[in-house]
């Protein structure tokens, strides 16, 4: 016998019409004339207007229906109110047309919005969705979250209120004695909607079954928007701090400003006052982060830190003093209390592990070819009596003026650039540490130069004049306080392009093959007696190789006179241009010798002058035959001695997504040798195919991760930086351990252990590994990645 057809009708005269993927109103529901009115949508829509949803119609359906209109409509069987925001179903359901109340018996069952509530009865206001539903079990949408709960009172739109509830994460399983695997146990749980977070009265943070986080009231998110409240907590444990434990408070001030407070405890040490305050207007944005230690018991001393970033848009600023152009105002400002703070707090700010501190402020104005920098630059020292650094010296203040085009376009016979640079920078220093008196200079820069370009080749003939004044407070070695010097310097750099269709190993490429010629000269000028203030040599690669000055700065102008001559050739893919292979090889041929040299470290003139006519070979290659691996080296070899001066060999695989195994050889003849490893690996995946990843959930629950880098130092015989450890994706949770161990200097290092288990869609606890990880593995991939935030319809009934 075929089944009977399931009566319905509708409770309302209005219906939305969805017409090929197409949302439309009725146009006299809109008090437009009559007809369609379509509207584009890439997606069905997740709400309604309100004007909308108030119009909208509702439908009843089940086996039996008993009613009459404007009044109480009972259904019976497979009963079901539907409108469009919120599906209603269950064994038997009453609706009250005039005081549009639900009651429903009977494996009630509520979809509102995605998130889906069931249990044995119910009673809802379905306007303003307030209400109360016994003994229900719910699932939350936007955090996958899922409980259960003695009672659940519905209180708006936004708001309800679960009474003896439970709280996870973690999937439900078949049967009355669901036990996640975490879950927060508490007398009364709150959600809001409006502020997205839960609040727990009472709560208690349960793990395997075991207690271990609980607070008479606590909050925790549903969803990734900010909110005020306390963080989870960090737990590390330092060889040098001790147990460190931070809790942080994160304060919502604004949509644009917030503040987080960083109060640790170190057993070894005391207590670290930090904190850190951001901000973000139209026109400027900016952060100021510091920490203060009271009596630290490991230097008995007071310690402290702050770095502070600002940058400024100036442009409106210009526009009211009747200036056009664009510009701004950059501080960056980092001080810490002593030459210890580097190696004593090796997680601060990145910029204050460093033992060079960078306090800067800058204006800067643009206009067309016109550009205006004045700054004030100065550095704090961090000194090592077993690693002593000179300090660089402070530019109080650095102005430069520059004029530049390089768009003056000759139609068929090239185009040309020139441009102009005037700057004034004094520069101060400690003079017993340098070696050097302080001083001001002044320079004037000019160049010119015309590029003619078709396929196939270019040709770029330039032209410059370095001009320079200086002025010091006392006396060099041959008495004089004033020093002018002028170098002029000519090049020519040009180069040829064949291109021809190339098959290897079965597989078509466009080759090329790229001559490149580049010839300069620069006059020697005796520049011994001069001050170094900013200049350093150059590391030499296949930059600098084509470059007319040997040295950075300007304090020094290397009187290089030479050709340099190289090859390139490239294996592209003829369907997207991309590059497989790059081969290439360069060697610089000095005409004549090179005798401008750098002061040695006490500031007096030394170095050994550039005598070898050949200079060392470069040669580097690049292969990525297929998106997972990659190599590229690169090669300085000495002719003379007949041996490489420095290599560089690395490797990396990377066959899909979590699972990456990168390798390296760096040597530095004399100097150092070192190995590199990192890697981030599925243990499921070491001896077969991994699983195929899914989105957002790493390769899926159950999977082991290996996670790690190690630095190992060959003539010294030891690791040099390790960070090793494991992961473990639960589904629902992930845990972490890792080891840390970084080199603070010759004969110390920091060690620590860091332990986070990490509740999905709730908070993590412990220490945190996961910046270091990302820090220090290179290419490592979080497991719990962003992804597109859930829609209601997949849930749809």
């Amino acid at each position: 016998m075929p089944s009977r057809p399931v009566p319905r009708f509708a409770l309302a005269p209005v219906a939305a019409v969805v017409v090929g993927g197409m949302a439309a109103w009725p146009a006299q529901a809109q008090g437009q004339d009559p007809g369609l009115v379509l509207r584009s949508s890439s997606r069905l829509e997740e709400s309604l207007p309100a004007d909308a949803l108030r119009q909208a119609s509702s439908e009843v359906s089940g086996q039996r229906i008993e009613g009459r209109p404007g009044g109480v409509t009972t259904v019976e069987g497979e009963a079901q109110w539907r409108r469009h925001d919120m599906v209603i179903q269950a064994d038997r359901l009453s609706f009250d047309e005039a005081t549009r109340e639900a009651t429903a018996e009977g494996h009630v069952r509520i979809n509102r919005g995605g998130d889906v509530f069931t249990g044995p009865s119910l009673k809802l206001n379905v306007d303003t969705f307030t209400g109360r539903f016994e003994q229900p079990q719910y699932e939350i949408l936007r955090t996958d979250g899922r409980g259960d709960a003695s009672r659940l009172d519905f209180e708006g739109e936004h708001h309800a209120t679960a009474y003896q509830a439970r709280y996870s994460t973690c999937p439900r399983t078949p049967g009355a004695d669901w036990m996640p695997a975490w879950l927060v146990r508490a007398s009364k749980i709150e959600f809001d909607n409006v502020e997205q977070v839960g609040a727990a009265t009472g709560g208690v943070l349960e793990f395997k079954g075991v207690p271990i986080l609980g607070a008479p009231y606590f909050t925790f998110p549903l969803s990734d928007e900010r909110k005020s409240g306390l963080l989870p907590p960090s737990i590390n444990l330092d060889n040098v701090s001790g147990l460190e434990f931070t809790q942080p408070y994160y304060l919502n001030l604004a949509p644009n400003y917030d503040l987080t407070l960083y109060p640790t405890l170190m057993s070894r040490r005391g207590v670290d006052l930090g904190g850190e305050f951001r901000y973000l207007r139209p026109s400027f944005d900016g952060n100021v982060r510091g920490s203060y230690m009271p009596g630290d018991k490991l230097r008995d001393a007071d310690r402290w830190g702050y770095a502070l970033q600002h940058n400024q848009q100036l442009t409106e600023a210009f526009a009211r003093l009747g200036a056009s152009g664009s510009g701004g105002v950059t501080l960056n400002l980092n001080r810490v209390s002593d030459d210890n703070y580097w190696r004593d707090f090796p997680r601060a700010n990145a910029t204050l592990t460093q033992r060079l501190l960078p306090s800067n402020v800058e204006l800067s104005w643009y206009q067309g070819p016109w550009s205006l920098t004045a700054g004030s630059y100065s550095w704090q020292t961090l000194q090592d009596v077993d690693s002593p650094i000179t300090p660089p010296y402070d530019r109080l203040p650095a102005i430069a003026l520059t004029y530049g085009r390089d768009d003056i376009d000759w139609g068929g016979i090239g185009r040309s650039a020139f441009s102009v640079q005037t700057a004034y920078t004094r520069f101060e220093s400690e003079p017993t540490l340098t070696g050097q008196p302080n001083g001001e200079r002044t320079l004037l820069i000019g160049q010119v130069s015309h590029r003619w370009q078709a396929p196939g080749w270019y040709l770029e003939p330039r032209a410059r004049m370095h001009t320079s004044q200086y002025r010091f407070d006392s006396a060099l070695s041959d008495g004089s306080t004033r020093f002018s010097r002028s170098v002029p310097t000519v090049s020519l750099d040009g180069g040829l392009v064949f291109e021809r269709p190339a098959s290897y190993f079965g597989r078509d490429f466009v080759q090329t093959l790229e001559p490149r010629a580049f010839v300069t000269w620069t006059p020697y000028r005796d520049q011994s007696l001069l001050p170094n203030y900013d200049s350093a040599a150059t590391d030499f690669n296949f930059a600098t190789i084509f470059a007319e000055n040997a040295f950075t700065g300007n304090d020094r102008i290397s009187d290089t006179r030479g050709v340099t001559l190289g090859v390139s050739s490239r294996l592209l893919d003829p369907s997207s241009g991309a590059e497989i292979v790059r081969l290439g090889v360069a060697q610089r041929y000095l005409l004549q010798d090179q005798t401008v040299t750098l002061p040695n470290a006490s500031g007096q003139p030394g170095g050994d002058p550039v005598t070898e006519r050949f200079s060392d070979v470069l040669v580097a290659a690049r292969v990525q035959w297929s998106p997972r691996w990659l190599l590229d080296t690169n090669f300085q070899y000495n002719p003379g001695s007949g041996e490489s001066v420095r290599t560089t060999l690395a490797a990396r695989y990377t066959p899909g997504p979590f699972r990456v195994f990168s390798a390296a050889w760096r040597l530095q003849r004399g100097t150092s040798e070192q190995f590199d490893f990192g890697w981030q690996w599925p243990l499921s995946g070491l001896f077969a195919k991994a699983p195929e990843p899914v989105p957002g959930r790493g390769l899926g629950a159950g999977q082991w991760y290996s996670v790690g880098r190690i630095n190992y130092s060959v003539p010294d015989r030891k690791i040099v930086d390790l960070v090793a450890g494991f992961e473990y994706d639960a589904g629902c949770w992930i845990g972490r351990i890792v080891v840390e161990r970084l080199q603070r200097s010759a004969s110390s290092a920091n060690q620590r252990i860091l332990f986070q288990l990490e509740f999905s869609g709730f908070s993590r606890i412990g220490s945190n590994p996961l910046q270091t990880l990302k820090d220090n593995v290179p290419r490592y991939q979080y497991l719990r990645e962003e992804i597109a935030a859930p829609s209601r319809f997949q849930r749809y009934d």
